[in-house]
């Protein structure tokens, strides 16, 4: 009878599962010969190998041919399993090198969270759908972690100073200013000549202190010689955010696209001049992108030429 793991010894070979299979089918080593383009002499020997390696008969030979012993059963049963998986597993690895399969961790913080992202995730599942996309928002030291140990494939978002690591690769995909935002029907929504110390008078939700935003924001305000305002909650969640604004009279610096394409939000008549953003991408390169993320890469720059093309006056 077998022996403890004699399966697993390196006698038995692939080579001996598919003739098992194919005796099985043909009924008739003969056959199996020819089906395998091998000749009869080569099948008996590989059978008669298996047989000794497991201990037991597997077919019985008969005037007809052939017919599975309850141990040839089994075998056969356990065989067909063994080849139909590699055959899955030769699919997959064939798909997962195309990109048609596996996953990709893709890190966010506000920029190109309304449209560049979406649009560029959901053009890439119509093309694949079995990929596993994950988004995760974050703050950007905490996405420059996630680069450097590899819980991050890739980030889109604005490519500020967080980002100058080595051998990250940054590359922009379009720019888009920084506007001040607030919620339809706020009521300095249309004032003209509005200035900076109106909006100072109001809730604002500023960006975390350790962000580029949040400086630029600052020194826009000392540009202004206007105090900053008293009233301020530090929000990075984008939901959060909208809802404050909606709810009330708060305002916020956001990238355009995010309260251009919202009906409930308007853009507030004062500019932040020179508060500008680069909205890109960002990996690293000390990292192979898996196959899934070149393919990603390629619906980020298609759909990053629609963003600058709506940002076109």
């Amino acid at each position: 009878m077998i022996g403890q793991d004699a399966l697993l010894d390196g006698r038995l070979k692939l080579r001996h599962i598919k003739m098992v299979l194919a005796i099985a089918e043909s009924g008739s080593l003969a056959r199996a010969a020819e089906s395998l383009y091998i000749t009869q002499p080569v099948v008996t020997r590989a059978l008669h190998e298996l047989e000794d390696i497991l201990g037991v008969t597997l077919f019985v030979r008969g005037a007809h041919g052939v017919t599975p012993t309850v141990y040839g059963d089994t075998f056969l049963e356990d065989a067909a399993v063994i080849v139909a998986r590699l055959r899955d597993t030769e699919r997959n690895l064939a798909l997962l090198a195309q990109g048609h399969l596996g996953s990709i961790v893709i890190g966010n913080h506000l920029s190109g969270s309304n449209f560049l992202l979406p649009q560029a995730i959901s053009s890439f599942k119509s093309e694949h759908p079995h990929v596993n996309v994950i988004v995760r928002e974050n703050t950007p030291d905490e996405l420059v972690a996630g680069l450097k140990d590899g819980s991050v494939d890739l980030v889109v978002g604005r490519l500020s100073g967080a980002f100058l690591q080595p051998d990250f690769v940054m590359k922009e995909l379009h720019r888009e200013p920084i506007r001040l935002v607030a919620r339809k029907g706020h009521p300095l929504a249309e004032k003209r000549d509005l200035t900076l110390a109106e909006l100072a008078r109001y809730p604002w939700i500023f960006p975390l202190e350790q962000t580029a935003l949040r400086k630029e924001l600052e020194q826009f305000f000392v540009g202004e010689q206007v105090p900053l305002p008293r009233n301020i909650v530090q929000c990075t969640s984008l939901i959060t955010m909208r809802n404050l604004m909606i709810a009330g009279e708060t305002i916020a610096a956001l990238p355009q696209l995010i309260a251009s394409e919202d009906e409930q939000l308007s853009l507030l008549p004062l500019r932040l001049t020179g508060v500008e953003q680069s909205v890109g991408l960002i990996y690293n390169a000390a990292r192979k992108i898996v196959p899934t993320g070149e393919q990603f890469l390629e619906h980020l720059r298609v759909h990053g030429t629609r963003a600058t093309q709506m940002m076109e006056p």
